[in-house]
């Protein structure tokens, strides 16, 4: 049975200026394979007392979601809903760094209490007075799209028919060099041609606080409506089409204008995309995200949310087309991967 849900509003924090679509029309272009992200002052959303007992991660996942909220009264909130990949890792750091500096003796609590993955959504609903469903999904790469998974299901089912949904990672020097062994990073020069070309390993990293204000009815101005979410597990490209043509069936819409991509300059990682571009969605316009926010475990939150905002605003700027020659969008679907095991499509449309 067709589900619509409605983006209402969607706030983050990211290598881009925050809490607002400044990226839209003039983005901040990495230039280096770590990237650290820009905070707002936080003194105008928490209280110095309540600031300084908090990493950066929580402030940043609490402010995302209070200004995504906005009016909505937080104790009518159904649910809190956060993906993470990493967690609190600065914090993990911090314990890890003080088991060997003291022996494994004498460690303060806290810096373990604040390192556990579900903590972050406890302190935003802590924060908001939320006593609503409140579930932290903590899987690497699709950590955010499981969430948004969930909350979509539940509001099919009726059990919700507001979320608050959230994808929230950072992104600590160390963490970033143990990655960089790994191969996850580029090597050299780091530019939109490079990352366009996407023949060598690695991306560019990001950090990733972005929370989506959800709802299954209707309200006033919502950004776009979702009509279909789902994820697949290792799919062929005979089986993304029919799943696709699915959702456009059971959504009433013929086709989708743009697909939105993780494409990220990592060869491995964009060959899977690319493979689609004859066969899943041929001579559709590919946008793509990466090359502005980066990559994280979280990452794939910032598609949906380029997404969204193309539909409220009607229109795709040139720096976020990776292929073709979109018109304004009626219909964008959503498609990531990660290692091309886990699948993730979204349709949103636009809400009049």
């Amino acid at each position: 049975m067709a589900m619509t849900a409605y983006i209402q509003s969607i706030r983050q924090i990211s290598i881009q200026e925050p809490l607002c679509e400044k990226w839209f029309t003039d983005p901040i272009v990495p230039a280096s394979n770590f990237n650290e992200g820009i905070d707002p002052d936080f003194k105008s959303f928490l209280s110095p007392q309540v600031s300084r007992r908090m990493g950066n991660l929580f402030k940043r996942a609490i402010v995302t979601s209070a200004s995504a909220l906005g009016d909505f009264p937080s104790e009518k909130l159904g649910a809190i809903i956060t993906g993470t990949g990493l967690g609190c890792i600065d914090n993990t750091e911090k314990f890890l760094l003080s088991m060997l500096d003291n022996g494994e003796q004498c460690l303060h609590p806290t810096d373990f209490m604040l390192s556990t993955h579900n903590t972050i959504s406890s302190q935003i609903a802590l924060h908001l007075h939320c006593n609503g469903y409140n579930n932290t999904y903590s899987h690497r790469g699709t950590s955010f799209d499981s969430a948004f998974l969930d909350a979509f299901v539940q509001m099919g089912l009726g059990s919700i028919s507001t979320a608050l949904v959230g994808g929230n990672d950072e992104m600590t020097p160390k963490y970033h060099l143990l990655l960089d062994k790994s191969g996850y990073w580029k090597k050299g020069p780091v530019d939109e041609a490079h990352l366009r070309a996407g023949d060598t390993g690695g991306s560019v990293s990001g950090i990733c606080s972005l929370s989506v204000f959800l709802t299954k009815e209707r309200e006033m101005h919502p950004m776009c409506c979702v009509k279909g979410f789902d994820m697949l597990y290792e799919p062929s490209a005979s089986v993304l089409e029919a799943h696709i043509a699915s959702m456009l069936s059971e959504a009433g819409i013929s086709s989708f204008d743009s697909v939105v991509t993780g494409i990220s300059g990592d060869k491995c990682n964009d060959d899977v995309y690319k493979n689609c571009f004859d066969t899943v969605y041929e001579g559709k316009p590919v946008l793509w995200y990466k090359h502005i926010f980066g990559e994280s475990f979280c990452s794939s939150a910032f598609g949906l949310y380029e997404a969204a905002v193309c539909l409220a605003e009607k229109r795709i700027p040139g720096h976020l087309v990776f292929k073709g020659r979109p018109e304004a969008p009626r219909a964008i679907l959503v498609h990531n991967h990660f290692q091309n095991k886990d699948h993730s499509l979204a349709l949103l449309t636009c809400s009049d």
